[in-house]
């Protein structure tokens, strides 16, 4: 009777062992399949970053052409010669005047060769600041003499007007034509020499055109460069 009691416990301690074995299972069994999904996550999470990205590059043909040490044409040495007379930076405008012939003030058209002042490079720089008078030729018309400073001169012969932001440009082309005899290629002949001309129609539309003016620079051409040897003004004249 005993026996089969202990029997029996046994039987019913083993069965409810098992059944517990059996209900832990799944949960041993699940818990790689948590970790392998946790690890899929994070790897989908995580940015890309070692990826190599590709990136834009220009040909050589796309960048911009250095043109520093070309010499420049006759229009491009005139622009910086304009501005340089527009900002009355005599320093700068010194350094484009030709070494030796110096550079010719001409306040008309017609180029007097024995009496219009010839000012060497050195001279040019210091020009605004000397009160000096010279005679300039004579005026137009009235026959007086032009006896100012080349401050005064330069008011009233060089940049009388704003040729830069009003004017006509033209290379080796005389826009202008007045009265005065122009012989410019006569002095400056063409196989050596380039002329730009800024040219203003008018300024007051009541005068109908007779405040027309033009300035004439005058480049030597050595080789391939520009040397400034002139600078003439043009107007209407009576």
């Amino acid at each position: 009777m005993n026996i089969s009691r202990n029997i029996g416990g046994t039987a019913l301690l083993a069965a409810m062992l098992l059944l517990a074995a059996c209900s832990g299972t799944p949960e041993a069994v699940q818990e790689p399949q948590q970790t392998q999904e946790t690890q899929e996550t994070q790897q989908s999470q995580t940015p890309e970053t070692e990826q190599p990205r590709e990136t834009a590059s220009s040909t050589p043909s796309e960048q911009p052409q250095d043109q520093e040490g070309l010499p420049p044409t006759a229009q491009e040495a005139a622009a910086t010669v304009m501005t340089a007379l527009k900002e009355s930076d005599m320093s700068q405008l010194a350094a484009w005047v030709h070494p030796e012939k110096g550079i010719r003030f001409s306040p008309y058209a017609y180029v007097d060769t024995e009496n219009d002042i010839v000012v060497t490079k050195d001279e040019v720089a210091g020009l605004m600041n000397d009160s000096t008078k010279r005679v300039w030729r004579t005026f137009a018309g009235s026959g007086e003499l032009i006896d100012m400073s080349f401050a005064d001169y330069y008011k009233q012969f060089v940049y009388d007007a704003d040729f830069i932001k009003d004017g006509e440009i033209a290379v080796n082309k005389v826009i202008g034509k007045g009265t005065t005899l122009n012989n410019l290629t006569e002095v400056y002949p063409r196989d050596s020499y380039d002329f730009v001309e800024y040219h203003i129609a008018g300024i007051d539309p009541a005068v109908e055109g007779m405040d027309w003016r033009s300035l004439r620079l005058v480049f030597e051409k050595i080789g391939e460069d520009h040397a400034l040897v002139g600078i003439i003004h043009d107007q209407w004249t009576p």
